[in-house]
């Protein structure tokens, strides 16, 4: 099964990701989601294939979600808004967020990625 694996190399998360796919023998595709972050609809469709709201998408933790005031804007935003947000700038992406096109893991939680990705 090839995965496709959204991630920022300095991400500590990220990192810790990416050794369990290796570790687990998955094969997968890396796209730094800085450089290349995914586009608006690529979002949506993540969004929708998670089952998460889009809210979790947010990298709540990161400078720019605060510098922007996401936490504000989001609250009453559409869900077509947030994926423009998180479209324009990877930093505001949770990572590492992973998807077989079908099913979708956002961050990083060892019990998470054993039940989906194994």
């Amino acid at each position: 099964m090839a995965v496709t694996f959204y991630w920022y190399p300095n991400c500590s998360t990220c990192k810790k990701a990416k050794k369990w796919l290796d570790d687990h023998s998955i094969s997968y595709e890396p796209i730094h989601i800085v450089e290349n972050p995914p586009t608006k609809g690529e979002i949506e469709e993540l969004i929708d294939k998670s089952g998460l709201s889009a809210k979790k998408f947010f990298n709540t933790s990161g400078m720019k979600y605060r510098e922007l005031n996401m936490k504000e804007k989001i609250k009453d935003a559409t869900i077509s808004q947030m994926a423009e947000w998180l479209a324009s700038d990877g930093m505001l992406i949770k990572r590492p967020i992973v998807t077989d096109g079908q099913k979708v893991t956002v961050g990083y939680k060892e019990e998470s990625f054993n039940e989906n990705w194994l």
